[in-house]
């Protein structure tokens, strides 16, 4: 951990990111083993992958930039609430302009600008799309550890960026077995649901490095990430988790991914 605790904000936020995309390609390495996932199992991951973000959100992202605002001595609430709408709206924009295919839906519901891209393509960028926000609060959380304020910790960041992996191995799943099913080939499938997470790293090492250079936003930087990650979870993988009848299991999976994030950044932050 001193090591690592040494190193440049940057450097850890590439490092945290690197070790999610790795769990994505993880997730995404079942095509090798299989063509399909019982249905059952990867709704259950996906409720479990929502929960997880709904609890970093919180506990990771929110509460430290409302802590923060206040050891400034400014409002506590305004950064929070102008950084989570911010975050949402970014990612309402990328929505509407994306093309993108949510996994499990046919190609006439794809999602932004019309284009000629193929299946593959449209469903890693839906994924994309959800991995930004997350490279990004990877990113703000070490850039508010090295700023040395009571209520960001190295070892919050590190909690933030396990969860994060836990909850990216179902969306390596949810890109390549689909793939895989309609006979694309096996390292073709691996190749598109492990590229979805590439960006992790790239959103990771900007958010450290500008919460870094420009710190009186961290607040907002903190509320901002938190939003594009619950935008994320109402408007795709909680609806996709439920679509298929297993809405218990679902919520179960919900219930539990977000009693796992709460006890690792609580325990560890």
């Amino acid at each position: 951990m001193e090591w690592f605790s040494g190193l440049d904000p940057a450097l850890q936020a590439l490092i945290a990111g690197s070790f999610t995309w790795g769990i994505t390609a993880l997730g995404a390495a079942l095509v090798f083993f299989s063509r399909s996932m019982d249905r059952r199992l990867l709704d259950a991951m996906l409720g479990f992958a929502a929960g997880v973000m709904i609890a970093a959100s919180v506990w990771s992202l929110l509460l430290p930039a409302i802590e923060l605002s206040r050891e400034r001595g400014g409002n506590g609430w305004l950064p929070a609430v102008v950084g989570f709408l911010l975050g949402g709206a970014a990612l309402r924009l990328g929505d509407r302009w994306l093309p993108h295919l949510h996994p499990g839906l046919s190609m006439d519901r794809a999602e932004g600008i019309r284009t000629q891209w193929q299946r593959a393509t449209l469903l890693v960028m839906a994924i994309t799309l959800h991995n930004i926000p997350e490279g990004l609060a990877i990113g703000v959380a070490f850039g508010a550890a090295d700023s040395g304020m009571a209520s960001a910790s190295m070892t919050g960041a590190i909690a933030l960026a396990v969860g994060i992996g836990l909850q990216n191995f179902p969306e390596g799943v949810a890109v390549a077995l689909p793939l895989r099913g309609e006979g694309v080939g096996r390292f073709r499938s691996f190749w598109y649901g492990q590229l979805s997470a590439v960006v992790e790293p790239v959103a990771a090492v900007l958010g450290a490095a500008a919460v870094v250079f420009v710190r009186p936003i961290l607040p907002y930087s903190l509320a901002f990430a938190a939003g594009a990650m619950i935008y994320v979870v109402v408007e795709e993988l909680i609806p996709e988790s439920q679509q298929h009848g297993n809405d218990d299991l679902a919520t179960l999976g919900t219930m539990g991914g977000f009693a796992v994030m709460m006890l690792l950044d609580v325990s560890l932050g």
